[in-house]
């Protein structure tokens, strides 16, 4: 499987961004989704929001009430629409496929895409 992520830029404090990924293959739809991101100067990764094959979702509690995560299985894309963004959302943002029994807490991933870039100007 393939992830291609896209959508990134730069955007100033308060305005709204959405990116999105696009996998390869014919199983998206039995795919568990996750957005993550990796912030300047940080070594790993954080959890941002899942979306689940049924359709259920979480976040990560810093972006919840401002991120939503959704999907169009037609289309093998996921996608992130960002509002009310902050500085501090600044990162790299990365899409993988997640493996079964993945949480936010938890997680484990059977394939991860390139990222993209947002950058939050104050």
């Amino acid at each position: 499987v393939q992830l291609q992520a896209s959508g990134g830029g730069l955007v100033q404090a308060g305005g709204s961004l959405t990116v999105s990924c696009v996998a390869s293959g014919r199983k998206f739809s039995t795919y568990d989704m996750g957005w993550f991101r990796q912030a300047p100067g940080k070594e790993r990764e954080s959890a941002v929001a899942f979306i689940w094959s049924g359709g259920t979702t979480a976040y990560a509690d810093s972006v919840k009430g401002r991120f939503t995560i959704s999907r169009d299985n037609a289309k093998n894309t996921v996608y992130l629409q960002m509002n009310s963004l902050k500085p501090e959302d600044t990162a790299v943002y990365y899409c993988a496929v997640l493996r079964n029994g993945s949480s936010l807490a938890l997680y484990e991933y059977d394939y991860w895409g390139q990222g993209t870039q947002v950058t939050v100007s104050s």
